[in-house]
């Protein structure tokens, strides 16, 4: 990787390991508790959107959109009611991470295709929203900091629930 891109990608890929240290140990039940008052997203539920607002810049990177059967296999960004999508039941830990692993690979895999220079160019993402890859490198890092706090909380609501 060039210098620059190497630089933003470390960010991204120091953020993951982070955030695989946070969900280490993680089970069935902790993986759907949805926080002491039931209105909170789930770890499984932020572990996906991670995976899947990853997922989407770097198809924003190519110029490309996702294509149908990566849509069908990782879902929507929202639901219908503009929520996170929730889980299924059957969903494990390890198959959240796999799948989200295996987008970490995609974008490994794009940043050693970009330039120092490419990071630069604009890409469009929601809403007819501009930015530039260098940004967007950015916000996949901060976007997961984010969500690690939440995924915190909820690991120190769900130990508390269980010390009840």
């Amino acid at each position: 990787m060039e210098q620059t891109v190497a630089l933003l990608y470390a960010t991204v890929a120091n953020t993951y390991n982070r955030l695989k240290e946070l969900v280490k140990g993680v089970e069935i039940e902790e993986l759907n508790y949805t926080g002491p008052t039931g209105d909170m997203n789930s770890i499984g539920q932020l572990l996906k959107h991670l995976a899947v607002v990853d997922l989407h810049w770097v198809y924003r990177f190519r110029g490309q959109p996702l294509p149908l059967e990566i849509k069908k296999r990782f879902g929507p960004l929202l639901d219908s009611y503009g929520k996170l999508p929730s889980i299924s039941k059957n969903t494990t830990f390890l198959e959240l991470m796999r799948n989200y692993e295996a987008v970490q690979n995609l974008f490994c895999f794009e940043c050693k295709n970009l330039s120092d220079k490419d990071v630069n160019k604009v890409v469009v993402y929601e809403k007819g929203k501009k930015a530039t890859i260098r940004w967007g490198i950015w916000h996949i890092a901060d976007h997961s900091r984010y969500h690690q706090a939440h995924i915190a909380l909820l690991r120190r609501y769900y130990k508390q629930h269980l010390e009840k």
